[in-house]
């Protein structure tokens, strides 16, 4: 009778464990699954936001004479490209997402010319106009590293982005580069240390009390880690809120 009694025991145990592993299956799956609905709403919501926006200002230019108030055709572009601008932001983000969970995503790499594409990248953020904006990349000599070149533009323009979102009304970017590795600085309104562990995390924002100029989902700088770890780079930030941020991006030269 007592082996009897010990195996029914046992199978309880083993009903239970069961049962408590499904209950936290269920509930971890539907957790996700809420917040993959809430994602996908707000998503939509900001997708059309901006398409709205963009398509009154075009409207505007087709169906009125603009052609001989410079300044409110001018003010009507202006509106269509940050709309449009906000809305390449947004892809970019749906697409980021996308990427990094294929597991099985494959890169790219070739040689790639560093200065010539940090000035490119460069030249190209200079031309939004939402602020004063002043970029400057200095390099040690003809610096030449093997990597994706697309998700390395990515990752640099999304340093970029957040160095001018998270600054005043004037930013001052500086990109140095040398063998070893990449620095992005800048003169923004710097991250709470007690955030700094945590930046790096999926869906991780760093507060700012009430300021609400400043939108964003929290997937670009865990993408720019993730991809960087893919390379076989490393990606590291020093900063003071109120004294900018130092975003460090440290090569592995065995690629070389």
């Amino acid at each position: 009778m007592m082996g009897v009694i010990v195996s029914i025991f046992l199978l309880m145990l083993s009903f239970a464990a069961a049962f408590w592993y499904l209950f936290r299956t269920v509930s971890r799956l539907r957790t996700i699954e809420e917040m993959k609905d809430d994602f996908v709403s707000n998503m939509t919501h900001e997708l059309k936001t901006p398409i709205s926006i963009a398509y009154s200002a075009n409207d505007a230019l087709l169906n009125y004479d603009t052609s001989n108030d410079p300044e409110k055709k001018g003010a009507y572009l202006t509106i269509a490209m940050k709309q449009l601008k906000r809305l390449g932001e947004l892809v970019e983000n749906i697409l980021a997402m996308s990427m990094e969970r294929r597991k099985t995503m494959t890169l790219k790499p070739e040689k790639i010319d560093l200065p010539a594409l940090a000035d490119e990248i460069a030249e190209a953020q200079r031309m939004r106009g939402d602020k004063e904006i002043a970029i400057e990349v200095r390099s040690e000599g003809d610096i030449s590293v093997t990597a994706d070149k697309s998700h390395l533009s990515n990752v640099l323009n999304n340093l970029i982005d957040n160095a001018i979102k998270y600054s005043g009304e004037s930013v001052a970017i500086n990109i140095k580069l040398n063998a070893d590795n990449i620095e992005v600085a800048d003169n923004g309104i710097g991250i709470p240390a007690k955030s700094l562990p945590y930046i790096f995390d999926k869906f991780y924002r760093v507060p700012h009390g009430n300021r609400q100029d400043v939108r964003g989902y929290g997937i670009g700088l865990y993408y720019v880690k993730h991809i960087l770890e893919k390379m076989g780079w490393s990606i590291s930030v020093k900063s003071q809120e109120g004294h900018g941020s130092v975003f460090t991006i440290k090569f592995d030269r065995h690629e070389s």
